[in-house]
Formats: structure tokens, sequence, C-alpha cells
């Protein structure tokens, strides 16, 4: 009989022989048992994932019967009191096949574990970036539909079709505005994971340039730490002046 260690590593191979399976039903040993049960539950997820990855292409497999390339779009940094919006572009391949959704539904590892699959993968990935003065000067909405702009601008690869997470990209190319587009296409995911990422990892650096506000933490946006921050330090050169708690302590 098969040691369960045996048992364990033949479990982890792609396609499991389905005698090895049933010698495991049969296995009158209770860790045969666990090791069963968790082979399932493991293969049930992927099952589920792959429904929900195909319920999530819908939009780009409508597409792709008429345009090659269909980029998805997203922004990440509408809200914060302080740091950029940044916003990717990305072309996915067909055959793509990670679990990909809303950066906001996903962990911080998930989304650092997906990140570099979606570089390395994607037919090409776009960024663009609007600074607090670029918000300031243009309002956010505005400032952000620009960095869009500049994301479609920088991908590699020319976009046939734009896929964008409820807001219009001033370029001229045909697109579909998807309502919670994150959660409904894959390519508004993979760029929603790309933007944070990035704009997380310079939120963490500008933590290391500007002390005592918890941008590592709070990413910019307005929680208790942030506010402290501004009554004890004042505004910084990344802080949106046109923010009204922002705006409050420049014009006490």
């Amino acid at each position: 009989m098969p040691r369960l260690s045996e048992y364990k590593a033949l479990l982890q191979a792609d396609h499991v022989d389905p005698a090895i399976l049933t010698a495991l039903k049969n296995d009158s040993r209770i860790g045969a048992g666990k090791l069963l049960a968790a082979y399932q539950r493991r293969e049930d997820h992927r099952a589920a994932e792959a429904v929900a990855l195909k319920y999530r292409s819908r939009y780009e497999r409508q597409l792709w019967g008429t345009y090659q390339y269909v980029a998805g779009l997203d922004e990440v940094g509408r809200g914060p009191l302080a740091g950029p919006v940044v916003t990717a572009a990305v072309i996915l391949p067909h055959h793509f096949q990670w679990p990909v959704n809303d950066s906001k539904q996903l962990t911080a590892h998930e989304r650092n574990v997906l990140y570099p699959h979606i570089l390395t993968e994607a037919i090409a990935v776009g960024i663009g970036v609007a600074d607090n003065c670029e918000i300031d000067r243009e309002n956010i909405y505005h400032a952000t539909e620009l960095a869009m702009a500049q994301a479609v601008s920088h991908l590699r690869v020319a976009p046939e079709f734009l896929l964008v997470d409820a807001m219009h990209v001033p370029v001229d190319l045909p697109q579909e505005r998807l309502i919670k587009g994150d959660a409904n296409s894959i390519s508004i995911a993979s760029a929603s994971i790309v933007a944070k990422v990035i704009r997380d990892r310079l939120m963490v650096m500008y933590d290391q340039v500007y002390p005592g506000y918890d941008f590592k933490h709070n990413m910019g946006y307005s929680t208790k730490a942030h506010l402290a921050g501004l009554a004890a330090h004042g505004v910084t050169p990344i802080h949106r002046r046109s923010f009204g708690p922002v705006r409050d302590w420049l014009n006490p």
C-alpha cells in the first residue's frame, strides 16, 4: 500500500490518474480520506474559477471575433488626498487563463502574484499617470481621462477596441464603458491589478520620502493617521490642494 506522502505527491500533478482516486477512496486510513477531500476541494475551486473566468471574458470573446487587439482600461487613485492617479491599459492574448478579478476583491498577496503573470503574458501593457498638480489643474475626472489616453498611447501594439471601467477615453477608437468593468472583464481586471500594484508601490516609496502620514498603509486616502499627519506636519508636495481636507489645512 502506498504511503500517504506518495499519494500526496501524486495528487499535485495537473492530471491525476483516476485509478489513484479510486485507490484513495477505498483506502480505510483517515489520512487517505483527508487527502481525497482536499483534492476534491481544490478541483471544485479550479472548476469554479474556470466558470468565473469564462463569464468575465464574455465581452472579450464577443469582440475577438471582429477585433484582434482589445484593450481593457482602469484607474486607481481617484479618491485619495495625496499622490497621483494611475491608469493602465492591457491587451490580453485570447488564451489568457489567470484568474484575474477586480483588484479591490483581491488581497495584496494575490495582486502581487498575478501582476508579473499579466506583465509577462499580456500582448501589451501601457501606463498613464496624472500627478497631483495635473489633478488640481484639470479636476480629477478629466485628469483621469487624460491619463487613460496616455496609457493607450504607451501600448506597444495599437488596440482596435477599448473596454473601459465606467469612463470615456479621449482617443479616436471604438470603446465601450462597462459598469463595474473590473468585475466583468478580464482585460479591465488585469488593468486594475497593474494600476493598483504600481500605485501602491509608489505610495510606499512616498512614505519614505514624507514620513508621518502613514502613506504605506493608507495609500494617500483620508484615514485617521493621514489626517493626524496633516495636522502635525502640514501639506506635502504630493497632496491634492483642490481636495477638501487638504484645502482646509491650506486655508484655515
